[in-house]
């Protein structure tokens, strides 16, 4: 079921309500730049996007050097975090942690970025997952791993889903996937959350990997844990 998100047609991010009212965690999801060009391959468009993207985590509250993203190879490799680092994580889509004044930083244009938050533990994580990503059960690693290291119980979480594309616009509902795999991990029903939004619908909005052909920029799914 889709549910309402917080869109302000004046501003280039969103954010989820699900997210907001957990206040000991700060979130932001970025949507199309109408200034910056993104007509170009994946690193190039990056690179474009990168001082606005940044500046986005410092607008939330985070510092610099807080910021960790992952490389993001379309597997599902789960980085666990203890401490902020500046390099780009190796062979990794998704990042979880507990660490106050860390932010965590995941790449999507048509995949979907799965926020998790646990506001018991502290715990929070970002994982990358389109159609390779959800058919290995990533969404399912990080709750695993959250589990593992950090104490997270399933029926705690909060899961939510960033805009992505969609049936009949492609071919695999990989939302519907993650939601799965949130429930079979314990998750309830009621603390999975969607807006339902397909990235091919609204070129003004969001950036479509799919039907911009590959040439185009990316959206940045922002979790942190305020200090």
């Amino acid at each position: 079921m889709a549910e309402h998100s917080e869109m302000n047609p004046n501003q280039p991010w969103m954010t989820f309500p699900a997210l907001e009212a957990l206040p000991e965690f700060a979130h932001r999801f970025t949507l199309r730049h109408p200034d910056i060009a993104v007509d170009d391959e994946r690193a190039v468009v990056v690179a474009h996007l990168w001082d606005w993207h940044h500046a986005q985590a410092k607008e939330l509250g985070f510092a610099d050097s807080a910021l960790c993203i992952a490389e993001q190879v379309h597997g599902n490799e789960v980085a666990v975090l203890t401490a902020p680092t500046s390099e780009i994580i190796p062979g990794t889509d998704g990042i979880i942690a507990n660490v106050p004044g860390l932010v965590i930083g995941i790449y999507v244009a048509d995949c979907c970025a799965v926020y998790l938050a646990d506001p018991c533990s502290g715990a929070f994580g970002v994982v990358h997952s389109g159609k390779k990503g959800s058919e290995s059960g990533i969404t399912r690693q990080a709750i695993e791993k959250m589990q593992q290291h950090f104490g997270t119980r399933a029926e705690d979480l909060c899961v939510q889903l960033s805009p992505c594309i969609r049936p009949p616009a492609y071919e695999i509902d990989f939302a519907a996937q993650i939601r799965q795999q949130a429930l079979e991990a314990g998750v309830p029903a009621a603390q999975i959350h969607d807006t339902g939004l397909c990235t091919s619908l609204d070129l003004h909005r969001f950036y479509s990997y799919r039907m911009e052909k590959g040439r185009t920029g990316r959206m940045l799914a922002l979790l942190g844990r305020r200090a």
